[in-house]
């Protein structure tokens, strides 16, 4: 059973995301990377990268397959997590600690995304 932060929200693509005064830090749940499988390798964007909300912002490449990264907020990349270079498990091991991906910078808070409530019966269905 996957645990899911409730300070944090999610989208339906399975995405989480904590936002700490305009920054936004984001990276895939627990249950996406239990259904992945092994992560093997992560492709991000680059600071100063524009992402848009719905888009695909990278990939995660696990031991069964590739999935587009979709960012669940528009703005501007401030920081990348470059430890997954070297440590793709992390995000396997710890999707909510050390295995964030991308911090961006927003101008204005989400409305749509999931609570951690929603994300679940979302999850379960």
């Amino acid at each position: 059973m996957s645990h899911t932060p409730k300070d944090l929200r999610y989208t339906k693509e399975h995405e989480w995301i904590r936002i700490q005064e305009k920054t936004a830090y984001i990276g895939i749940t627990d249950f996406a990377q239990d259904e992945l499988g092994d992560i093997v390798f992560v492709e991000l964007p680059s600071v100063g990268d524009e992402v848009r909300e719905g888009e695909t912002f990278g990939t995660v490449e696990s031991v069964k397959t590739v999935s587009d990264l979709y960012s669940p907020v528009t703005g501007v990349v401030v920081e990348v997590n470059e430890s997954l270079n070297d440590n793709p498990e992390n995000v396997n091991s710890k999707p909510y600690e050390l295995g964030w991906m991308i911090a961006v910078e927003i101008k204005e808070d989400p409305t749509h995304l999931l609570t951690a409530e929603e994300y679940e019966a979302l999850t379960n269905a």
